[in-house]
């Protein structure tokens, strides 16, 4: 098989084809999502919650990340690994660096961070270093007790047009994926019309380039899950189909609803 690289993913949002993504904890679940199909996987500080039971992805170590990191590349050696760079990882430039390569060592195509402008310096320095950087806009969890808890942003005109300020900045400082999460499909749309670089939306609508959820929720396991949560379990009976429903339904523009999405 041919590993999936940065040229397929700008090709697919070129041609406007949409693409699937899914977190990824372990060796056996990464291998089986690979085997339906899913080309591009998170190993997401979610594990905080999901695998360690934590209350919010803050306690999550670069240890712990590079743990999973290493396990889920073992699983699928084609796939296109992102791996979140855990809180006050990346406070400074030359910290990120430092990070950034304990998780691209234990088999990461590219790292993850949550923020906007304040980290062009930092997301300059790592692409110049030859580290592909993903962004993370919108609700980012790390900030959840100065956000207030899990709420959708940008939704008044303020704070719109600063996350389109954001996520503009970022591009120019050399991010190759933008994750968008929790805000108005509206925005989404107008924030992937204006990048060049995919998009991968959760809670964003339809209308990014690709999608992204947690296993969990896409299989059933979480107790309260959010609004954009579908379960693809409960729909296709067992755990193979409902990730090729997953798939299926985002490269076909049903998932996510208008009942996932916030307008």
């Amino acid at each position: 098989m041919k590993p999936i690289t940065m040229t397929d993913l700008n090709q697919l949002k070129k041609e406007k084809r949409k693409f699937a993504t899914i977190t990824a904890y372990d060796a056996s679940f990464a291998h089986l999502f690979a085997e339906q199909g899913i080309d591009v996987m998170l190993v997401g500080d979610s594990l905080g919650m999901t695998v360690q039971g934590a209350d919010t992805t803050i306690p999550v170590t670069v240890e712990d990340t590079v743990y999973h990191t290493r396990c889920v590349r073992a699983g699928a050696p084609y796939t296109f690994i992102i791996a979140d760079m855990p809180f006050m990882s990346y406070a400074t430039p030359e910290q990120s660096c430092e990070n950034a390569a304990k998780l691209m060592r234990a088999g990461a195509n590219m790292v993850k961070l949550e923020g906007g402008s304040w980290l062009y310096d930092t997301i300059s320095m790592l692409t110049e270093r030859s580290v592909p950087v993903c962004a993370h806009l919108g609700l980012t969890p790390q900030s959840v007790h100065i956000l207030g808890g899990y709420r959708v942003q940008g939704r008044d005109e303020e704070s719109a047009n600063q996350l389109i300020k954001d996520a503009i900045t970022l591009e120019k400082a050399g991010i190759q994926l933008l994750v968008l999460e929790c805000v108005p499909v509206d925005l989404a749309k107008r924030i992937t019309d204006e990048l060049q670089i995919p998009v991968i939306g959760i809670g964003a609508g339809n209308v990014t380039d690709g999608q992204v959820l947690v296993m969990h929720d896409v299989l059933g396991i979480t107790v309260s899950p959010p609004k954009f949560v579908k379960n693809f379990l409960e729909e296709a009976g067992n755990i193979r189909a409902a990730i090729r429903l997953y798939k299926e339904q985002v490269e076909s523009g049903i998932y996510p609803g208008k009942e996932h999405s916030f307008y």
